[in-house]
């Protein structure tokens, strides 16, 4: 079946649905692995373990994975559709599905070595000071959800 203005509403909207949950579990999944790599890149500050210490820092990460998970969700519900293609293949074309791949980890890989050559550039600013109060791995964490967030929703708003 091909998606186009001859099909009822019942199905675009029963096709929009199955769409917005498989795009936001791949982008909650891909967000989980973006904090596995951050937790290997930084080995010496402990994220997971700190921020479970203090009350505010458990806040501050979840409402980082709350926006997170709003601007997957916005991005998904704007995400261009492949009008007069396949219902499957618009749902989740191989070619989508690579582009938000490669563009989540290289736009990692460069907020990565951008934050290294900051870190490199501002030597009397100890980055891992971080590392001894919670409250400040929880702020840190918080950007970093926001930042690969932000990353996913330019993924999938972009047209191919």
């Amino acid at each position: 079946m091909q998606i186009g203005p001859s099909v009822p509403f019942y199905l675009l909207a029963l096709f929009w649905t199955v769409r917005l949950v498989l795009i936001s579990f791949l982008c909650t999944f891909l967000g989980l692995l973006g904090i596995r790599i951050l937790d290997a890149l930084t080995p010496r500050i402990h994220e997971r373990e700190r921020i479970g210490k203090d009350p505010v820092s458990v806040g501050l990460f979840i409402a980082g994975f709350i926006i997170f998970i709003g601007l997957i969700i916005h991005g998904s519900c704007t995400a261009p559709l492949a009008i007069g293609g396949s219902l499957v293949q618009s749902l989740m074309g191989f070619r989508r599905l690579a582009l938000i791949s490669i563009c989540f980890f290289v736009s990692l890989l460069i907020g990565i070595a951008l934050f290294n050559i900051l870190n490199k550039l501002t030597p009397k600013i100890p980055f891992l000071s971080i590392k001894d109060n919670s409250l400040a791995v929880g702020i840190y964490v918080f950007g970093y959800l926001v930042f690969l967030g932000i990353i996913l929703h330019a993924a999938l708003t972009m047209s191919l």
